[in-house]
């Protein structure tokens, strides 16, 4: 006999043009395997579509989810596990979690594009590349060049957090002749030696790399975490990424180390706010660069996290163990 398909529905709202999460047969791979109720729902529409959901066992979202409330389970009785092919869920998590509704995140899978930018912008600072180009623009001639740079041999480089981001950049740093030291206070020493790092407080991590990128999970614990002596210990030449967030950083005393020092260089993917109010001198200081948070899964990438959220919903059918499950514990400390 085949065994019954759940019933299972999409919810997301998100803009197209970021790319379409279920799209190239994901939505039809999710159809063979479950009996798919054929609209997408959103927050705005929930209750037009409510009663169609009664025997919704199984949703399947991804940016744009509501957070649900008593109104949207009374009107889900049956609903026993949530596929998020995304990120970040804790906007949402605690209602789920906390009725044992079995939550998965394709958290892992969405530190891939972030941990590869984080990459890119490493190697380029080690070359000297963001100081070369402000001083090209200001002198016009080769003696831009003209400071002590690195290259990609033998250097340090400084990890803030070992989460999926970080733990994924220590292992695409793995292929150069770097040595990486981390700081992170859920770093074991059994972990630190599998991940090959050297384990060390926060306040060496600014001392002694030249590069330090930031991955540090948005706790209230870890707001203003990054503060004026810390940056001001940072190496001649050194670069500080941060791909965190920004309310980690004390922006304050970042601007005016960076205005007093103007051989660092600042590569920020986040602020706080975000963006950085118009008057801020994080737009006009020359070493300075902000990108609009552009970190995270984009364009043709976006399907892995629906691959993510089918395979393991394969398995949660399939009664094996989950990879990616969100449980109290993991959303304590999921950034």
């Amino acid at each position: 006999m085949t065994p019954k398909r759940p019933k299972a529905a999409l919810f997301y709202d998100y803009p197209p043009e970021d790319g379409e999460v279920f799209g190239r047969g994901r939505r039809e791979r999710i159809a063979g395997l479950s009996e798919l109720y054929p609209e997408v729902v959103t927050g705005e529409t929930f209750d037009r579509h409510a009663g169609n959901l009664a025997e919704v066992e199984v949703i399947f979202a991804t940016w744009g989810l509501p957070k649900f409330t008593e109104h949207h389970f009374a009107r889900l009785p049956n609903l026993k596990a949530v596929f998020y092919a995304a990120g970040n869920v804790r906007a949402f998590a605690a209602p789920l979690v906390e009725r044992d509704i079995v939550l998965v995140s394709a958290w892992d899978i969405n530190a891939i594009p972030a941990a590869e930018m984080c990459l890119s912008q490493i190697l380029l600072s080690l070359r000297g590349y963001f100081r070369s180009l402000r001083g090209y623009r200001e002198i016009g001639t080769a003696e831009a060049k003209g400071f002590p740079r690195a290259g990609v041999f033998g250097e340090t480089v400084g990890l803030i957090g070992l989460g999926k981001i970080g733990t994924r950049l220590r292992r695409l740093l793995a292929g150069f002749p770097l040595q990486v030291i981390a700081h992170d206070p859920f770093l074991s020493a059994e972990r630190a030696a599998e991940l090959k790092v050297e384990s060390v407080a926060l306040e060496e991590i600014f001392r002694r790399a030249l590069v330090v990128s930031n991955h540090v999970p948005d706790l209230a614990s870890t707001r203003g975490l990054l503060t004026g002596r810390h940056f001001e210990s940072l190496r001649e030449g050194a670069t500080f990424i941060n791909t965190g967030r920004g309310a980690q950083v004390v922006e304050g005393d970042l601007i005016r180390v960076l205005t007093a020092r103007p051989d660092l260089t600042a590569l920020l993917d986040v602020t706080w706010p975000e963006p950085p109010a118009g008057d801020s001198p994080l737009w006009s200081l020359s070493n300075v660069l902000i990108s609009p948070h552009i970190g995270g899964t984009i364009g043709d990438e976006v399907v892995r996290l629906a691959d993510c959220a089918i395979e393991e919903f394969e398995a949660w059918i399939s009664g094996r163990p989950l990879r990616y499950r969100v449980t109290a514990e993991v959303l304590a400390t999921m950034g």
